[in-house]
């Protein structure tokens, strides 16, 4: 039996339903992101998950709650998992930053692995945080699946590490709608993206609610 990791990206933000840079600011989950977390933990309820690792983050701690209580489990708060931190562009829009910071946008555009936003990280050191976390769970755990709630750009980094895919284009290269499941199986020859992008536990009416 191997070891599959399920990445499950936090519910609804006012960030994520309207835009703008939310890193390490701390929103609370919309009513709508709160109903998503409730979808997850009926839909996965009797899962038998050996463990539960949450981002220290507001939004993914909510996002766990429903099904840790319905399992009950407790989470294992890991700092590694916590959103690419945006420093000085934190709650700004796109548009403002590239006004504003034409230099440092331009730079992290072309190559966001090795360039970060202004004051905040690259994704190879998000890569290198979150890749710690999974090497503690490999260690923990030979088989079984485990879960992982975390946020967008960590799980796209995590996913591109993984898969061998440059980290510097992991925001053009993988999609993680809010509250999306992607699942990584680790086999023999080293890990596989078995799924991206499920919202299947979700009702029908909030799978329309993408999100940035």
């Amino acid at each position: 039996m191997s070891l599959s990791i399920y990445l499950l990206r936090h519910g609804e933000t006012t960030a994520s339903a309207t835009g703008g840079y939310c890193g390490r600011i701390d929103p609370d989950l919309t009513p709508e992101g709160h109903l998503m977390a409730a979808d997850f933990g009926l839909a996965y309820r009797e899962h038998p998950f050996k463990d539960v690792y949450v981002s220290p983050l507001l939004r993914a701690r909510q996002t766990a709650t429903p099904f840790c209580e319905a399992a009950g489990k407790s989470m294992k708060i890991r700092d590694g998992l916590a959103e690419v931190a945006f420093g000085e562009w934190e709650g700004k829009a796109s548009a403002w930053v590239k006004e504003h910071y034409s230099e440092d946008y331009a730079k992290w555009s072309s190559d966001a692995g090795w360039n970060s936003p202004t004051g905040g990280e690259r994704g190879i050191d998000v890569a290198r945080r979150a890749l710690d976390v999974l090497d503690e769970i490999q260690r923990e755990h030979a088989s079984g699946d485990v879960l992982v709630v975390s946020h967008k750009a960590t799980i796209r980094i995590l996913i591109c590490a993984l898969l061998g895919i440059d980290i510097g284009g992991y925001r053009d290269r993988i999609g993680i709608p809010v509250a999306s499941l992607a699942v990584v199986d680790f086999l023999d020859h080293g890990p596989r993206l078995n799924r991206l992008g499920d919202r299947s536990h979700l009702r029908p009416e909030l799978r329309s609610r993408e999100g940035t």
